[in-house]
């Protein structure tokens, strides 16, 4: 029996001016798969990343997340575009850890963590804060969650955006270079997007299958598949 993808492209073209970006990307990412997508710089990773939340908006062909339309409804054969509340409810099921981390800088890295499941999930802060304390303990920072961005390194940092992204539990994880030069040393190399999605979330992410995407998959005119 298959299983319907969790994130799924079809044909999606996008352009900034004349430079053409992504042309005719077809990929789909199962449930419990992590999809390495590796490249140099300016190959559209960061650009693909970002039109799956519908931070950059495709010029064409269709993305869709647990079978449903990102940015868009389809009425008869046309797409129209949702209205901005209705855009954010859908990215709320969508974490991403950007390539800058983008931590809020008045706040400590517990704060950071419980943040979005309090405002956006409604979670009551007990429960959000437990499962901060846990995240930060996962990633080494147990010590750290009453200490704000400035007072981190670089790399803690890193692990706090990475445990933000897990702790409002979303559907799907969206890495832009999230390990920056570490990359290297879990053999990921310096300049990689990933797609993460999860099932069933019980808090851990158990992983099925890991699916790597060579530089000549990333050339302009190619399939991601």
């Amino acid at each position: 029996m298959s299983v319907a993808p969790m994130v799924k492209a079809e044909a999606v073209h996008k352009s900034f001016g004349r430079l053409q970006v992504l042309q005719g990307i077809d990929l789909e990412v199962s449930p419990k798969e992590v999809l390495c997508m590796i490249g140099p710089s300016g190959s559209g990773k960061s650009t693909f990343l970002r039109c799956i939340n519908h931070l950059e908006k495709i010029d064409a062909g269709r993305l869709s997340v647990d079978g449903e339309l990102v940015g868009y409804q389809q009425r008869g054969d046309k797409l129209y575009e949702l209205r901005d509340a209705e855009v954010c409810r859908k990215r709320s099921e969508i974490g991403m850890v950007f390539q800058h981390f983008n931590l809020f800088p008045h706040m400590t890295a517990l704060e950071n963590l419980t943040e979005a499941p309090i405002r956006v999930k409604k979670e009551s802060r007990t429960v959000a804060v437990e499962r901060g304390r846990k995240l930060l303990e996962r990633v080494g920072l147990g010590e750290k969650v009453n200490a704000y961005p400035r007072q981190l390194s670089g790399g803690q940092q890193q692990r706090v955006a990475i445990a933000r992204t897990l702790a409002y539990k979303p559907q799907v994880l969206l890495f832009d270079e999230p390990f920056g030069d570490e990359a290297a040393l879990i053999g990921f190399g310096t300049h990689t997007g990933t797609v993460a999605a999860a099932d069933d979330w019980d808090g851990d992410m158990k992983v099925k299958r890991v699916r790597c995407l060579a530089p000549e998959a990333l050339e302009p005119s190619a399939s991601f598949q």
